[in-house]
């Protein structure tokens, strides 16, 4: 009987020459459970549960995390057995062999087909079929692009989801062959971050625009490179929210503050209240998406289908970044920012009714569940 007490074991059945974002592919699936909170050994140990994980095959570690909170459970692909979650070594053994193709599994597991099996992922916000693919050598590009697509929110805005979503795979992959981690992505993305406030403050607006969008590439290359190659952390998930969060206000005061020295200046007082508009807006709006995260236990933006397309255009920084540089090709930065500051009235509205009709729901007795779940 296996100790429940004691973390998981993970231990990979074979070899595999191929390379996945510049690592050999056993060093990075060992890196992605010991990410998940997994124990890596060589082999299982006696009185030690442990999923086994045919190299072979490649796969989206929401199947690992999912397989190792299944005891006795075996995914598999085409009939193949390609991760298992056991409980004695006895067990292993069997189905190591299975995995070797020389012999079938052993019985008592239960088995999940990759083919048909549906995971909901909260943290990327969304319902999805993870990938479960044959990791050849010679093709290994066609397992990277999956994981890069599998580590992408399902609900988030158009610019990240459509615009830059090829460009910012090709950046992951190099910065991940290039062994820099994603920390220092995150940073040269904060220094573009703080070079684009000072660009705006000073009427740039152009340059700025360009360092921006260098950054906002960035933000999405970090977090993508720290889930395909297992390098997520506490305290860099804190580093890249951290500077999301926080940037915002400062750049649309900066935009404001810069249109002295484009030429077209607002009255102090007129500015004042086009930036407070924005600034309380926004702290307003993620206020509401914190008291609608703690009372129903997820995002606002996944709670029906309408939510999560709002998501694709509401105020936040990308979508306010199209509003401005639509306007800065009519050289009327000062019209930008006003219509930065009547969407994000138009946004905050629109949240606040959502979240007085989920309170009005719960209150008739009925559900409030994510259209996802």
């Amino acid at each position: 009987m296996a100790d429940p007490s004691a973390p998981v074991l993970f231990v990979t059945v074979g070899s595999n020459p191929a390379y996945l974002f510049g690592m050999e592919s056993v060093a990075r699936a060992r890196r992605i459970a010991a990410n998940a909170g997994l124990e890596v050994a060589d082999s299982v140990a006696a009185g030690r549960s442990a999923v086994l994980a045919d190299m072979a095959y490649a796969w989206d570690p929401a199947w690992l995390r999912e397989i190792a909170g299944r005891p006795q459970t075996v995914l598999t692909l085409g009939g193949r057995p390609v991760l298992a979650h056991v409980g004695d070594r006895a067990t292993a053994d069997l189905v190591t062999a299975a995995m070797s193709g020389g012999g079938p599994l052993p019985a008592g597991l239960a088995t999940v087909a990759a083919e048909t099996g549906e995971l909901s992922n909260d943290a990327l916000r969304k319902r999805e079929r993870p990938f479960v693919l044959p990791l050849d050598a010679d093709h290994p590009g066609i397992v990277e692009r999956a994981a890069y697509d599998g580590a992408y929110k399902g609900v988030t805005d158009a610019l990240t989801l459509y615009l830059w979503r090829k460009p910012a795979f090709y950046l992951t992959r190099w910065a991940a062959q290039a062994g820099l981690s994603p920390n220092a992505v995150t940073a040269v993305g904060a220094a573009l971050c703080v070079a684009a406030f000072f660009l705006f403050y000073n009427g740039w607006y152009w340059t700025g625009v360009a360092a921006g969008f260098g950054f906002m590439v960035l933000d999405t290359v970090d977090g993508k490179l720290a889930r395909c190659t297992g390098q997520s952390s506490y305290w860099g998930n804190i580093f890249d929210h951290g500077v999301d969060l926080v940037h915002p206000p400062f750049w649309w005061w900066a935009w404001s503050e810069g249109l002295q020295a484009y030429g077209r200046p607002f009255e102090r007082v007129y500015e004042l209240l086009v930036v407070g508009a924005i600034v309380a807006g926004y702290v307003a709006q993620r206020v509401i998406e914190g008291i609608f995260v703690r009372r129903y236990g997820m995002h606002i933006h996944v709670w029906r289908q309408v939510d999560s397309r709002f998501r694709l255009i509401t105020a936040r920084r990308n979508p306010n970044m199209v509003i401005l540089v639509v306007a800065l090709l009519f050289q009327r930065p000062d019209v930008g920012i006003e219509l930065v500051a009547l969407w994000t009235i138009v946004s905050l509205i629109f949240h606040a009714v959502r979240l007085a009709q989920a309170n009005a729901r719960r209150d008739r007795g009925r559900p409030v569940v994510s259209w996802l779940a």
